[in-house]
């Protein structure tokens, strides 16, 4: 099984690479157009980042398959995890209903919520998050992730499928209390979590439980490989070039400040010079405009970097290649962004801010990066380059 948005090459690349040994695929991701052929192939176009029709659909294959794997014994089944699998396999706890997980999913992605916070209350009202899909099996289950998560955490990569769950339904509860009250989300998924909150529903998996025993996960590619693979192509352009340990995280307009103070740390006079950074912000939704988290960050900066020393560019870019409802992966801010706005009429940046429109901002700029889908998902990049006036003007 491949899940994700980077589940259609994972999934390549798996047979490539053993494919007698592959009996039957199921992938869940973005559209694949050379299936290995020889071999059966199930394939579900998954939602992102709310689930559909399709997501249970995907879900109720994938227990099917771990529950009909045997082969006397011989058989084990390959979970492929990248981020987008918590929407794109979804299968709602009944008396759970899509409209409700919808609604749930929608409120808590509008409010900012952090995604071990959002994953939280997607697990348990799941049967197949939190290590259920694991439990579900007869064979052995080996998983090997693509982390688009801080910290390579396995129980938040795609909420977790085949690994112990150390969240509980209370902690679910207090998710909802924290955006909006209970009051605001749909009844049968509340009394779902009350229900398992006082014992009357069973626990995800925790660790220790028999039920996983045959269930083994690693991550195989991450945030960090981003970071360094950009370092490197700084480096060969002949940039000074430097990789922020701290990650990006937090609302996306406040993280943007304090990722330019800690790389201007590293900006000198007559160098020039690349900061890398990496991460996953959140936005808080009160306007009616369009955007997400990168763009967000990236026009937070405006007003900073016109204010800087020197020629500076910052770029904030979804390794995904899409932002928010958007057809960018991000954008770029520099030291002539604020002067380009004014000369074309745009109104300041924190009117665009104060309304998530960010979007609308760089588009009229032709500032948005464009990418269309990676096939992969490792977090969000931030890019800072600087160069001194008095070399060539340019910060690229």
């Amino acid at each position: 099984m491949a899940v994700g948005k980077a589940a259609a090459p994972m999934a390549r690349a798996f047979v490539e690479t053993s494919p007698s040994a592959v009996r039957r695929v199921l992938v869940v991701g973005r559209a694949w157009d050379d299936a290995p052929r020889g071999l059966p192939v199930a394939w579900f176009a998954g939602r992102h980042p709310t689930p559909d029709e399709t997501s249970v659909s995907a879900a109720n294959a994938a227990l099917a398959l771990v529950r009909n794997a045997d082969g006397g014994g011989r058989e084990r089944v390959v979970l492929l995890l990248s981020g987008g699998a918590s929407s794109m396999m979804a299968a709602p706890l009944a008396p759970v209903t899509l409209d409700d997980k919808q609604a749930v999913v929608g409120r808590l992605l509008q409010a900012g919520a952090a995604i071990d916070e959002l994953n939280a209350v997607r697990k348990h009202l799941s049967r197949i998050k939190g290590g259920r899909l694991a439990a579900a099996a007869r064979v052995p289950v080996l998983t090997l992730a693509v982390s688009d998560v801080v910290g390579d955490d396995l129980t938040v990569i795609g909420s977790g499928p085949t690994v112990a769950d150390p969240s509980t339904y209370r902690m679910a509860l207090d998710v909802l209390d924290r955006y909006g009250g209970t009051a605001a989300y749909p009844e049968r998924a509340v009394g779902l979590l009350r229900d398992g909150a006082d014992g009357r529903v069973p626990e995800t998996p925790k660790p220790g439980d028999a039920a996983l025993d045959r269930s083994q996960a690693m991550v195989i590619g991450g945030r960090e490989d981003a970071l360094q693979d950009a370092a490197a192509a700084a480096r060969r352009l002949g940039y000074e070039t430097h990789v922020l340990s701290r990650p990006i995280v937090g609302e996306a307009r406040i993280a943007a400040l304090s990722f330019l103070s800690d790389a201007g740390t590293y900006v000198r006079r007559g160098r020039r010079v690349c900061v890398v950074a990496g991460g996953e912000t959140t936005v808080r939704v009160t306007g009616s405009g369009l955007g997400g988290r990168n763009q967000e960050f990236a026009l937070a900066l405006a007003s900073a970097v016109a204010r800087a020393e020197g020629t500076i560019a910052v770029a904030s870019v979804g390794t995904d290649g899409r932002d928010g409802p958007t057809d960018a992966a991000g954008a770029i801010v520099d030291s002539s962004t604020m002067r380009r706005a004014r000369d074309a009429g745009l109104a300041e940046p924190d009117a665009f801010l104060a309304n998530n429109d960010s979007h609308a901002y760089f588009t009229q700029l032709g500032d948005t990066v464009v990418t269309g889908p990676t096939n992969t998902n490792v977090g969000d990049v931030q890019v800072l380059l600087a160069a001194d006036p008095a070399m060539d003007g340019r910060a690229s």
